[in-house]
């Protein structure tokens, strides 16, 4: 009896839930892809053979490493810069930043897509303003091309690079570069040889997980790019919408998959942390002060007195290049919030125009698009089933998630790692290839076309969401408190309902909140899945951007957008709760 107890406590068993969902409908269907890759059990590459013997297909996949490369080299150039500074602000101003970054980033991707063909297209926005003031005669061709398509991509992924290097920036120790420059180092050598280096882990997470993620684009290239602008992603999709040729599909799948995981297993799986890298630069830096003090010690004892009367006219110099740095910096910040917030503007400005068509700046405020949605039994019977899945999967997924944050929090490192790597797999790899394996996943289970398995499908990813969100909460936890409610007799649940549970549920809510947006937004593995029987408000809105823009879509866009700004707004008043409610539990508990 007490074995079986300790098996059943065992903090493994907290995770199994979350791996059965990952391994049924995501891991044992990726197996089964690759054994239709290789043609099982005869074993070969022919497959592969005829992918690649494709002129058409080696384009195609030489094409997407391109676009996603040239995207995630823009968002490194830019979100570089944007992110010292956010890093280096006030806490305040910082605090205001990472949240106008946030809330792009917790946007659907379809609703910022939809923004840039409203801005970018013939009778966009851009081209209305130039034609309305006699600069042009005719619309230009700013849509369907590759530009448009970067300017997309670099949109939506742009979040995702600043975040990890403003997560890494906060950390580094800025006396070290202060150090350098008490040693000599002018500030920009100070800033390569010391902050630069020590910004890496940042930098190389950032820019993996976006060209990892850029490898699976779909929607954006599509809705943007022209014929010409392709990716692998959209011939994987054709192929499953108009064929069944398995073994092509698997193949083509798994050659796209190959290629992440060749980046992640190259670059990803060797972390160097800034604990080795500091004293590395610092040694490095002494060395070569400490020769140079040596050299220059004779002539800086006779060129004492010139030095000194150079030093006021040199600081002010100084001063005045970091005025006009800081001024130039802030204004750059200022550029990319506002790239990252207009486009979404726009839409919410444009969902209230009272014209046949959409304007910008509108002539006359109204309500007749969000009247069509709510009037329209397509619209809002999609939105009915957006909603209906979102709630199963950010219940399923919260509960699962949490359970397992709490059993990977106690278990062995390696194995922690081993099993967070698993559990964040269908976040870290193309999303084309997540919807291939869980097609085939689902259609073995008869869950295609169905509300269940589109719940399975959207849980996966969301399930990984809610690990990390919830693991980062449990890390600042004071285990204490439940040590210090046991020490008084409370049993083990108690201590966990009364203690635990409010010091943590603003995290929990928060990951519900994250999962429940995931799901509402999500389209590409909904479209796999989904068939033709459950239509979801972004599977019609999709269908509507393609097929006809119809204002109707600027009102659902416009409720996309300001979905994230109430989770925020419902996350902080959470939070504000918790930091008073954390204060009335610690008493409790020592009570």
């Amino acid at each position: 009896m007490q074995s079986l107890q300790k098996v059943v406590r065992a903090p493994i068993i907290l995770v199994i839930p979350a791996l059965a969902i990952l391994i049924s409908v995501f891991g044992m269907p990726t197996i089964q892809l690759f054994l239709e890759s290789v043609n099982a059990p005869d074993f070969n590459l022919h497959n592969y053979y005829l992918f690649l013997a494709q002129y058409s297909n080696t384009r195609l996949l030489f094409q997407t490493l391109e676009i996603s490369a040239v995207a995630t080299i823009i968002c490194l150039l830019v979100g570089y810069p944007t992110a010292y500074l956010i890093s280096a602000a006030h806490k305040p101003l910082r605090t205001i930043l990472i949240v106008l970054v946030v809330l792009p980033y917790l946007t659907s991707d379809l609703a910022r897509t939809y923004s840039w063909v409203v801005i970018l297209g013939d009778a966009g926005l851009i081209n209305s303003v130039l034609m309305d003031m006699g600069i042009i005669s005719s619309p230009l061709p700013l849509i369907y091309n590759r530009i448009a398509v970067y300017v997309g991509m670099v949109h939506i992924m742009l979040p995702m690079m600043i975040l990890p290097m403003v997560s890494v920036m906060l950390s580094i120790n800025t006396s070290l570069v202060a150090a350098a420059k008490s040693m000599g180092a002018r500030p920009s050598t100070a800033f390569w040889r010391v902050y630069f280096p020590l910004s890496m882990p940042g930098v190389r997470s950032g820019t993996l997980l976006v060209f990892v993620i850029c490898l699976g684009f779909y929607i954006t290239p599509a809705a943007l790019g022209g014929l010409g602008d392709a990716m692998l992603s959209t011939y994987i999709a054709s192929q499953v919408s108009t064929g069944f040729d398995i073994g092509s599909i698997s193949a083509s799948s798994f050659i796209l998959l190959a290629v992440a995981l060749l980046v992640l297993s190259t670059f990803g799986l060797n972390p160097s942390g800034t604990q080795d890298i500091a004293p590395r630069v610092i040694k490095r830096w002494s060395d070569r002060v400490n020769f140079l003090k040596l050299v220059k010690g004779y002539f800086n004892e006779i060129a004492v007195a010139s030095r000194a009367k150079r030093w006021s006219t040199t600081s002010q110099r100084t001063r005045s290049e970091g005025w006009w740095f800081r001024i130039a910096g802030w204004t750059g910040v200022s550029l990319v919030i506002f790239y990252l917030l207009f486009p979404e503007i726009v839409v919410v400005v444009m969902s209230f125009s009272d014209g046949a068509t959409l304007q910008f700046p509108p002539s006359g405020l109204s309500l007749q698009w969000y009247r069509s949605f709510f009037s329209d039994a397509a619209w809002y019977g999609a939105a009915l089933n957006s909603i209906q899945i979102a709630l199963a999967v950010s219940i399923l997924s919260t509960i699962v998630g949490t359970l397992a944050a709490f059993g990977l929090g106690r278990i062995a490192p390696d194995l922690r790692s081993f099993m967070t790597m698993a559990i964040l797999t269908p976040i870290t790899i193309p999303v084309i290839v997540v919807g291939v394996a869980c097609y085939f996943g689902l259609a073995n289970l008869g869950l295609i076309g169905s509300k269940t398995g589109i719940v399975l499908a959207h849980t996966i990813g969301a399930i990984s969401y809610v690990v990390v969100v919830v693991s980062a909460t449990l890390v600042n936890f004071d285990k204490r408190l439940v040590q210090a409610a046991k020490s008084m007799k409370a049993r083990p649940f108690t201590a966990f309902r009364r203690v635990t549970l409010p010091l943590i549920r603003p995290g929990i809510v928060g990951a519900a909140l994250f999962a429940f947006i995931h799901s509402f937004g999500e389209v590409v593995i909904t479209s796999f899945v989904g068939g033709y029987s459950v239509r979801t408000l972004p599977l019609k809105m999709w269908e509507n951007i393609r097929n006809e823009i119809d204002p109707t879509v600027a009102a659902v866009a416009s409720l996309l957008t300001l979905l994230p700004v109430i989770w925020m707004i419902v996350l902080y008043v959470m939070w504000w709760r918790a930091g008073t409610r954390s204060q009335l539990t610690a008493l409790e508990a020592k009570v």
